[in-house]
């Protein structure tokens, strides 16, 4: 199991993609040597499984040696339940707590979910909980509490002022600003593009993370402007 492959480092001291591309290929990896050990591997026989946050920051080449099985995030709704009967029971026995001592429900789940958590798993949402779970068995110490209600309001109080917000499209357009439509690992979202007037130069620079997506949206948009306007690439 290669575990998070997508997270490979690479400095002064190697490059790890580097021998994964002779580990995964079929018609190197019988005869596989190990620098460190100085000892001969045959893993022709070997299945390996990678997992992947994003395909994105894997080399290509080591892509190339992949069967890519795509597998879609959790809906809201899912991680709801499995917050419900996984999640808060195991937090709970961690910081041992019992059913008498806290409840949380769906309002406090949700909010965790959508104001502390953006993922396509379950692995920060549980963070959270252990976070909220601990701050009630110090409370039930320190304040001699009885049972305590997680609700909405309870875990904004817990953990402070909510870290993700989730944008309303306007519902008359500004000038300058568009909405955007965006794919996470998280799921859908929105977002609001600004634009701003400069001098030009005559030519087209992108600039930041665009993906190819959004360069062929800016170059076919240049492309239109200019036939529109012949001194659009002056402007």
């Amino acid at each position: 199991m290669l575990d998070e492959i997508d997270k490979l480092g690479m400095d002064f001291r190697g490059d790890p993609s580097s021998a994964l591309l002779e580990v995964l290929d079929p018609e190197q990896n019988n005869t596989f040597a190990d620098h460190y050990l100085e000892v001969d591997f045959d893993l022709s026989k070997v299945m390996f499984i990678a997992t992947a946050n994003y395909q994105d920051p894997i080399p290509p080449a080591l892509k190339d040696r992949m069967e890519i099985l795509n597998f879609s995030g959790y809906i809201e709704d899912e991680k709801v339940q499995i917050a419900k009967k996984h999640l808060v029971p195991k937090q709970m026995d961690e910081n041992a707590l019992a059913k008498t001592d806290v409840k949380i429900d769906d309002s406090g789940i949700k909010e965790l979910i959508s104001s502390y958590t953006r993922e396509a798993g379950v692995r920060n949402l549980e963070r959270e909980i252990a976070n909220v779970f601990r701050k009630v068995a110090r409370d039930k110490i320190e304040k001699k509490s009885k049972k305590i209600n997680i609700n909405k309001k309870k875990v904004n109080d817990y953990l402070g002022a909510p870290r993700f917000f989730s944008d309303l499209a306007e519902g008359q357009t500004k000038p300058g600003v568009v909405t955007g439509l965006a794919w996470t690992a998280a799921g859908g979202d929105i977002l609001f593009v600004e634009s701003s007037k400069m001098n030009g130069k005559g030519n087209l620079t992108l600039t930041g993370q665009l993906g190819r997506c959004n360069e062929r949206i800016c170059f076919s948009c240049a492309h239109f402007r200019s036939f529109k306007f012949g001194e659009f690439w002056n402007r």
